[in-house]
């Protein structure tokens, strides 16, 4: 990845894209260590929230880069300055890009869980269905289709985050049992496997999974 491209994998005005125009990577991916400190004026929304918030582990930010956190030798450890320290192996130019055209009609509809709107407390976030984000097509804003994807308010999201994140760890698939259902699955079974992956778990389609049990009762 050539100086500047990070341009066309961070949206403009995101704080990742803030944070990157503060800290000036290299053609390399590699930057001067930024000082929390430096969070103030029009990069004071850089500050950190719960969970590191747009620099968090999960983040398309430390998708993208090796990022160092150095900590403070004081009580709590907390985070007084950031330093990229490469690009990432096996970089795609289109990591979680998800086509306008699919944002924007999704990002209008209720939470598929929740119901909630992005009128409401908390926005509506565009979720990839697939959890683990490894299937070339769907990553591809060219070739994916608006039905890889599904509305969810962000606790919602958040909750599949990390459900997806021990599934992906564990190879254990999250039991619907759990939310109060009868079923665990409505396709496959707990261990995951690369030919069925997320589908028949109550994460990769809420909506899918309620349904099939009123199939079954009629």
């Amino acid at each position: 990845m050539k100086n500047k491209s990070w341009k066309k994998t961070f949206k403009k005005g995101s704080k990742a894209y803030q944070f990157l125009e503060l800290a000036n990577p290299n053609e390399d991916g590699i930057s001067r260590v930024v000082e929390v400190s430096e969070f103030t004026g029009s990069y004071s929304n850089l500050k950190f929230g719960n969970g590191a918030d747009w620099a968090r582990r999960s983040s398309l930010f430390q998708r993208v880069f090796k990022v160092e956190f150095i900590k403070a030798n004081s009580p709590g450890f907390p985070t007084i300055a950031i330093k990229l320290n490469g690009y990432k192996e096996k970089l795609s130019s289109n990591v979680q890009t998800i086509h306008p055209k699919i944002k924007k009609e999704l990002a209008k509809k209720r939470c598929i869980i929740l119901g909630t709107t992005r009128s409401c407390d908390h926005k509506t976030e565009v979720d990839h269905k697939d959890g683990r984000k490894d299937n070339p097509r769907v990553m591809n804003p060219k070739t994916q289709r608006i039905e890889d994807f599904q509305p969810l308010s962000k606790p919602a999201n958040d909750a599949k985050r990390q459900f997806c994140k021990v599934c992906a760890k564990t190879n254990q698939r999250f039991d619907a049992k759990r939310l109060g259902y009868t079923t665990s699955f409505i396709q496959g079974d707990v261990e995951y496997t690369e030919e069925l992956g997320c589908i028949g778990c109550y994460w990769y389609d809420p909506i899918a999974f309620r349904q099939a049990f009123v199939l079954k009762k009629e």
